[in-house]
């Protein structure tokens, strides 16, 4: 069988932005891409800051309540089924929920053929990239850089700390 989805999970500024526009420059077949910062700009306005939605705290760290879950689940379903539909599809995500997060993703993608990658980077080259952004809350990156790999499984996994995504990316393909 051959891959039919490719997750990347790693935290804020680690990379995984940079290695997806990577592969899909050197996949041979067009992989559309859909990562949680999409998902999440797309949210009503409603949702930001509220206890269903999803809050970012001073510091960093991430709340989420239901209504954010449902429509979280219902976004991997829809991504699962357009893989089952024959697209190719490469999930950026941030696991905050460690294992149960791939699990969820697990559920949804089930008897699909799934390349999953880890995408580490050292927190302070993280919290670096961070502030260069200067879209994300100061302390996420620092926050997740070792937090959304606790308990999660990986077929392979890459490190942005000192290696560019160009790089990452044809590890990643060569395993494609």
């Amino acid at each position: 069988m051959t891959t039919q989805v490719i997750v990347l999970n790693g935290g804020s500024s680690s990379g995984k932005s940079g290695i997806v526009r990577c592969l899909q420059e050197v996949l041979p077949d067009p992989w559309p891409a859909f990562g949680v910062d999409s998902f999440v700009e797309a949210l009503p306005a409603k949702m930001q800051g509220s206890d269903g939605g999803i809050s970012f705290g001073a510091d960093g760290e991430v709340s989420v309540g239901a209504e954010f879950r449902a429509l979280d689940a219902a976004w991997a379903e829809g991504i699962a089924a357009m893989a089952r539909a024959g697209a190719r599809i490469i999930v950026d995500d941030v696991f905050l929920g460690g294992p149960h997060s791939q699990q969820r993703w697990q559920k949804a993608l089930d008897g699909l053929d799934v390349l999953w990658v880890g995408v580490r980077c050292d927190s302070a080259v993280a919290a670096g990239r961070e502030i260069a952004r200067g879209d994300r809350v100061r302390g996420m990156a620092a926050s997740q850089a070792h937090l959304v790999h606790e308990g999660v499984h990986y077929d392979l996994e890459v490190d942005t700390t000192h290696t560019e995504s160009l790089v990452c990316a044809r590890t990643i393909a060569a395993r494609v």
